[in-house]
């Protein structure tokens, strides 16, 4: 069963080309490692009216000078993305992304695993 991981991602919007740059950096070396596929999307019809369930800026929080980032990334399975991640976090490459100043505050990011139910 193919598996993703999925995120939440505030990104101020002084910081959207920086997070871009990154993101392709990224996304190369997670599909060089195995991934299937790598997708970031920039918010645009965020603010749902009303009683239409809860929308992104409140599960985020996000702050008026940000716009959010949904994101996944696709695997054969939950083993075969543990093992790309393996590979992934010990890559120098990330290794130095990771160590260097990121465009947004990690700590809100949101994230997750999840077994895909329909894939069409």
């Amino acid at each position: 069963m193919r598996y993703a991981d999925g995120f939440l991602i505030p990104i101020p919007k002084k910081n959207v080309q920086a997070y871009r740059r990154m993101a392709q950096r990224a996304g190369k070396i997670w599909k060089e490692h195995g991934a299937l596929e790598y997708c970031e999307c920039a918010g645009d019809d965020i603010r749902l009216k009303p009683g239409m369930g809860v929308p992104f800026p409140r599960v985020t929080k996000l702050k008026r000078n940000e716009t959010v980032f949904f994101s996944w990334i696709v695997y054969k399975s939950r083993a075969h993305r543990d093992r790309v991640i393996a590979k992934v976090m010990k890559d120098p490459r990330i290794v130095k992304m990771v160590s260097e100043e990121m465009p947004f505050d990690v700590g809100r990011m949101v994230y997750g695993g999840f077994k895909m139910m329909v894939d069409l």
